[in-house]
């Protein structure tokens, strides 16, 4: 089947990816090369994750087609100055063997590096081709209009926390105002949802598991969903979300479970969160 995409700002998204967080070696090679051969069309990385020599023979196993691919990575938080973001950015790209990548984000914002210059750094990295689309992640509302001050070029997302557990109702409204496509990461909330009764039941009406609601909870409201997993069934599973859909009473009952105080990624480096 064809994977579902969302377009935002003349990026064209495939509404569902594998994250690599977290995967090694011959692990992480295996199941992007896995993910790809049973229909995935989006693989999201990153230079932290140490991870972007098996993504990338991952992606040549597959045997698809490099233009059939959208391929993310990030520069970390540390290398945010001009020059060590372009620095980083090219460091990918020798790690994946590719030539540019579908997308590159900011992985972290880093209030110590003017956003001017780290802004500016990214375009450039767009217009010379070392990156299809450009974008940003774990932004803050304030920290999205404060990167729109300064770019030149369209960003096309903001990737960030979002599952059923966290509202993120702010940040979600502040990117799409810009035209940015939301992406979640941890969008099962690394495993918490397995048991939860409600969605269990809400499940069991559709044929689905808890996790599969969670994502289709995400993707029927348009949000890009990247869920890792280093287990082949589960990677089966998490990509079925498209022969079924949730009702109107069910998507409300899911979006009560919803706090901001249900975040589950915090550390010294984050940003203060709306």
């Amino acid at each position: 089947m064809s994977v579902p995409a969302i377009e935002a700002n003349g990026a064209r998204i495939p509404l569902v990816g594998l994250g690599t967080w977290d995967l090694r070696g011959q692990t992480c090679a295996r199941m992007v090369e896995a993910a790809l051969k049973l229909g995935y069309r989006h693989i999201d990385t990153a230079s932290m994750y140490g991870n972007e020599e098996a993504v990338g023979e991952g992606l040549r196993a597959s045997g698809v087609p490099r233009d059939q691919v959208f391929v993310t990575t990030k520069v970390w938080q540390s290398d945010l100055a001009p020059r060590d973001l372009e620095r980083s950015a090219k460091a990918s790209l020798a790690k994946l063997k590719l030539p540019f990548v579908d997308l590159l984000l900011i992985h972290w914002p880093n209030s110590s590096i003017p956003l001017a210059g780290t802004i500016g750094a990214l375009c450039k990295m767009k217009r010379d081709g070392l990156a299809r689309n450009v974008g940003i992640s774990n932004f803050t509302v304030a920290l999205i209009e404060e990167a729109w001050t300064y770019t030149t070029e369209p960003l096309v997302t903001n990737q960030f926390e979002c599952h059923v557990y966290l509202d993120q109702s702010k940040v979600i409204g502040a990117t799409r105002k810009r035209g940015m496509a939301v992406t979640a990461y941890s969008p099962i909330a690394r495993g918490k949802v397995k048991g939860d009764k409600l969605l269990a039941r809400v499940g069991k009406a559709h044929g689905k598991s808890a996790a599969q609601v969670c994502l289709r909870f995400l993707v029927q409201q348009d949000i890009v969903v990247i869920p890792r997993t280093s287990d082949a069934g589960r990677l089966k599973e998490n990509f079925e979300l498209f022969d079924f859909t949730l009702s109107g009473a069910e998507m409300k009952e899911i979006a009560a479970l919803g706090s901001p105080k249900g975040r589950i990624v915090e550390w010294s480096g984050t940003p203060d969160w709306d």
